[in-house]
């Protein structure tokens, strides 16, 4: 039973169902799809389903959850197939097998789960498995993986876009690797998609099966591998038989070929694009054109063949081709496409060239004569009796079938040789049996699953074939491994019945009498045979066959045509086969004269791909075998192969045709699940027991629902406890005891005790959370109450050597010039951060009393004055004199106004006698403004009473007497403007600018402000000072506004007039 999974999302395994019927098989898979659960097991087989969407399911996360975990102890996945697979390897030192079949494109050509939901997750977990056992140590097993396709070809004719067979074997292969090889293992990618790859353009369906390379240890690809890719680049012929009916139409004009990505453009770049190649293969008309960049071809499938072409030389250069060996496979890969531009003509009862200029661009690509290569294309050399040659020339027709034969030929022992120079170049070296164990591999058996198509074909014969036998070793194993667990377990035996297909595989396969046999009989007989006098010969000697018919055998029904189609009874379903092409699908035109002629090649690597070539057309006697009776054969190896490893499989369901994340086909689906024989695997599986589990695991599952196991039993042994806690609930005759596992006969049993686990689960989870969360919150208490032990000790050292520091650098300060206001203070702790603002604020007032006291007390009212304008100004107002000494009473001072002095003098004398004032605070020449706009030069007197605007012209006299507590306010400016605007409660204000001083820069804002203050201060009263570069005042009640200008042409300030009121115009730079 996987975790984490509810009622919600159906039986993780089928085997759980409560009854096998198609329907609940169904309902379950369709409720699984709904909630994006694709994976289902039987027992050890997995059932994926296509999502058409993306899924979280892969990555690295998903690798380690799954690593060393039973199949049942997480949801179904890839990942816990690949892992059981793997310790299965690991522990019993055997071979172990992973078969993928099924398919997701019924009727269209398609493919399984190899990109999606098959190889590429085995991929990915396998390794990581690997890696994760060896624990990044360099001794002991190391695991090599590379990987062995094996590609079934029915016939090299077959067209792009039909069905095929193909197989591959993933090889992990202990082995001790050199580091050098790491970097190779990650560059074969771009390299198998050069000769495995197509890309399927104009809307039509492809399959990309990846060309994957064995270790050094593993046999090449059998004959047909590689030479199934080609015939994807030849066009039908006109009304040939033999195209899928399952395609769409040919398109109009000419011809893309559908090449591996970067294949034109790379051959653009190797120098040979410029070539035309044009006439279609197999006698088509049209002209067949590289693929190159087609409208509307989707981006993910043409890519950027330049990079392309970078990627795979890249890769050929990391794995160690040399640069000779990648220019042979350039001009191979050429002379196959150019090999589709040479025609034939009939010039009496032979062929010949239709343009000689082909033959020699072939003959410079291939590096041979052109005169052999013409005569190995035109005729056949025969060895007749007695050591005589006897040559042969070809009809256009024949000349025509030879070419593609040649072509088809070069492409599979170019593939071959690219195979075997890679595992040349990846092999493990120097392994040692007693030093790395034995060697034991998992196999991928990646296969296409069965085709039922409008109008089937040799191909969908050998394909069905190859089903057929697949699924009868399939059922076969299945019951060896319940078998042989049986046994294992010391659990009695019970026959089980289920459907044989072998009558139909001895149908096809039997020697003298099965289809194939007839077929090739057929081939090989003198004068005329035709597909239809081959049809009538297997309706003569195959009519009694219960899994054989046709028109003749049946007259009455209609949906075959006399003289065309047969009927094979598959497991999976009747299919009718079409006749037409048998033969010459059959047949292997490829002569022995292109051996030779390529054996003789100058190109090494194009001569090492012939060594077959070598023999002498005399010695060559031997008919080669037909395409039939290789697939036939390739097929009995490929089972004695996958009955020899421990097999684990993989059934892939395509849920739709509309390629819909949401829609579920139940006919679709119901057909597949049939043809997979997924309800009879279903059965065989639930025949004996329907669930089983170590002792061990079954009581850690469910040991809670016993008190005598529960939360650990007291018992001798994990078989007693587990009888214990069955007998409890009553189960005891519904289930037996093997020696290492309890074998549960139903699912209701099972389902009772996950019922009862399910009930008891919440009150465990509640129990642990309390006991948990309590010793969570001891932990941090004792945790915190050490924390804040450490934190109260250092927090005393901290202030300890604070104040130990602080000590230290001011215990001298009385005798510093400075009073320590050049000493720096230390960084204080967090906790004394205010301690230390205090102190330093009653450092700053113990300081200036220090100074203070230095200053004689005729200066005290200068500083005061001086501090007053400071708390007003600093900030606001960039200079305000504090740097000079203040002499408040300026125009009594012979220096500042010369000549003016004495009269300023007496005319101070005469108001201190009038009005009895204490002291001048402030005198100065100013200029005003008044309220007609019209300035004027004056002077203001400023006493302790009174603020005084005089008239310097003459003598002085009093202009204007205002009383010093009628002045509530000053405004001036942020800039060098001397302006001071007096304001009175009488609304009538006095706005003035300092000039004629001396020196002329003298800055004495900051002094009048300071004086005034200080004034009020003593005499407690409030004087507001504001800092504005535009200054509202009041003239008679009337309100303007004054701003100042700086203007580098004045001498002298003056104010002027502005819409809004005055300007003074400041002389400046």
């Amino acid at each position: 039973m996987a975790e984490l999974e509810g009622p919600e999302f159906g039986k993780a395994d089928f085997v759980l169902l409560d009854e096998v019927t198609m329907e609940q098989f169904l309902e379950n898979l369709r409720r699984r799809f709904s909630q994006g659960r694709i994976y289902t097991y039987i027992g050890e087989v997995v059932v994926a389903v296509n999502p058409y969407r993306t899924l979280e399911l892969y990555g690295p996360p998903a690798v380690e959850r799954y690593r060393g975990r039973e199949l049942y102890e997480r949801p179904p996945h890839l990942f816990a197939l690949a892992d059981a697979a793997y310790k299965a390897m690991k522990r019993r030192a055997k071979d172990t097998c992973i078969v993928i079949s099924g398919r997701w494109t019924v009727a269209v050509g398609g493919g399984c789960v190899w990109g999606t939901l098959g190889w590429a997750p085995l991929a990915q977990s396998l390794p990581s498995f690997a890696r994760r056992e060896r624990g990044g140590q360099d001794g002991g097993q190391q695991i090599h993986h590379a990987v062995h396709r094996r590609h079934h070809q029915p016939h090299p004719t077959r067209r792009g876009g039909e069905g095929e067979e193909r197989a591959a074997e993933v090889q992990l292969r202990p082995g001790s690797l050199r580091q050098r090889q790491d970097q190779p293992q990650r560059q074969l990618q771009p390299l198998r998609q050069v000769h495995g790859h197509q890309l399927r353009l104009q809307g039509r369906p492809h399959r990309r099966p990846h060309p994957q390379l064995p270790p050094g240890e593993v046999p090449n690809p059998p004959a047909a591998a590689g030479r199934e890719e080609l015939p994807r680049l030849l066009p039908a012929a006109t009304g040939s038989p033999g195209g899928s009916a399952g395609l769409p139409p040919p398109l109009p004009g000419p011809r893309r070929l559908p090449l591996h990505p970067g294949g034109c453009s790379g051959l653009r770049e190797w120098g040979w694009g410029g070539r035309r190649v044009g006439r279609g293969w197999a006698g088509g008309s049209r002209p067949l054109t590289p693929c190159v960049s087609p409208p509307k071809c989707p981006p993910q499938a043409c890519g950027d063949d330049a990079d392309g072409y970078r990627a795979v030389e890249e890769a050929m250069a990391v794995i160690g081709f040399s640069p000779e060996e990648m220019g042979s496979v350039r001009r191979i890969l050429a002379t196959i496409l150019h090999l589709g531009n040479v025609g034939f003509v009939a010039e009496g009862e032979t062929a010949a060239v239709e343009d000689a200029a082909q033959l020699s661009a072939l003959a410079e690509l291939t590096a041979t004569a052109p005169g052999s290569l013409r005569q190995a294309l035109l005729t056949r050399t025969v060895a007749a009796g007695g050591g005589e040659l006897i040559e042969k020339g070809h009809s256009p027709k024949e000349a025509a079938y030879a070419r593609d034969a040649c072509a088809k030929a070069i492409y599979e022992r170019l593939f071959c040789w690219i195979v075997g120079r890679i595992n040349a170049s990846i092999a493990a070296h120097d392994y040692d049996v007693r030093l790395h164990g034995k060697s034991t591999v998992i196999g991928v058996l990646d296969i296409y699953g069965f085709e039922i198509f409008d109008t089937n074909s040799f191909e969908q014969f050998c394909i069905n074939y190859c089903n057929e036998k697949l699924q009868q070793l399939f059922i076969e194993l299945i019951l060896r491994q319940e078998q042989a667990e049986y046994q294992r377990e010391g659990i009695a035996w019970q026959s089980i019945e289920y459907f044989s297909n072998e009558p139909i595989v001895e149908l096809v396969e039997q020697p003298h009498r099965g289809i194939l046999a007839l077929l090739d009989e057929a081939c090989l007989a003198a004068g005329t045979v035709t597909d239809s006098l081959f049809l009538a010969s297997m309706d003569t000697r195959l009519g009694r066959h219960p899994h054989y018919t046709s028109r003749k055998l049946c007259p009455t029904d209609k949906t075959m045509e006399f003289n065309r189609d047969f009927r094979i009874k598959h497991y999976a379903g009747d299919v009718t086969y079409s006749v037409e092409g048998f033969l010459d699908k059959n047949k292997d035109t490829l002569f022995q004269d292109f051996k030779r002629l390529f054996y003789n090649s100058a190109d090494a690597v194009l001569r090492a791909m012939w060594p077959d070539g070598e023999q002498s057309i005399t010695e060559v006697t031997k008919r080669p075998l037909t395409t039939g009776t290789l697939f036939k054969n390739s097929m009995v190896a490929l089972v004695e192969n996958l009955a020899s490893k421990e097999p684990y499989y993989v059934r892939c369901i395509k849920p739709n045709d509309q390629k819909s994340p949401t829609l579920f086909d139940e006919e679709r689906c119901r057909h597949q699940v049939s043809y997979l024989g997924l309800l009879e695997n279903v059965r065989v599986r639930r025949a004996g027991f329907a669930y089983r589990q170590p002792y061990h695991r079954f009581l850690l599952r469910y040991k809670m629902t016993c008190e005598y196991t529960w939360p650990n039993h007291l018992m001798a042994t994990d078989r007693e406890a587990t009888q214990a806690l069955l007998e409890q609930h009553g189960f005891q005759d519904d289930v037996a005891y093997g020696h290492t596992k309890v074998f549960i006969r139903t699912p209701r049993t099972l389902f009772c005790l996950e019922q009862e686990r399910a009930q008891l689960i919440p009150i465990i989870v509640l129990l642990l959370q309390k006991a948990w969360r309590g010793a969570l919150a001891r932990r941090r208490c004792r945790y915190l109450r050490a924390a804040y032990t450490i934190m109260a000790y250092y927090k005393r050292h901290k202030v300890k050597a604070y104040l130990r520091e602080l000590l230290r650098r001011f215990q001298a300060v009385r005798t510093l010039p400075d009073f320590g206001k050049s000493v720096v203070w230390p960084e204080p702790p967090a906790v004394l951060a205010r301690f230390q603002d205090a102190s330093q604020r009653l450092f700053c007032r113990w300081r200036a009393r220090q100074i203070v006291k230095n200053i004689p007390p005729s200066e005290m009212g200068q500083i005061r004055a001086k501090v007053a304008a400071m708390e007003a100004l600093e900030g606001l107002r960039k200079d305000w004199g504090c740097q000079r000494s203040w002499a408040r009473d300026y125009l009594s001072s012979p220096r500042e106004n010369p000549g003016q002095a004495l009269p300023f003098a007496r005319r101070l004398q005469t108001l201190k006698d009038k009005v009895h004032f204490g002291s001048v605070l402030f005198s100065c020449h100013v200029r005003k403004i008044n309220r007609f706009s019209k300035s004027r030069d004056r002077a203001i007197l400023v006493t302790d009473q009174h603020l005084y605007k005089l008239d310097p012209r003459k003598q002085y006299r009093v202009m204007r007497a205002l009383p010093l507590s009628t002045v509530t306010g000053l405004s001036v400016t942020s800039c060098q403007a001397q302006l001071v605007v007096f304001h009175t409660q009488s609304q009538d204000d006095l706005a003035v600018c300092l000039h004629k001083m001396q020196p002329a820069e003298d800055n004495r804002v900051g002094e009048l402000v300071g004086v005034l203050l200080e004034h009020c201060r003593a005499t407690k009263r409030e004087l507001q000072v504001r800092v504005s570069d535009c200054i509202q005042l009041s003239l008679r009640g009337r309100r303007r506004l004054l701003t100042v200008e700086t203007r580098p042409g004045a001498v002298t300030p003056d104010f002027g007039k502005s819409r809004d009121g005055f300007v003074l115009y400041w002389p400046g730079r």
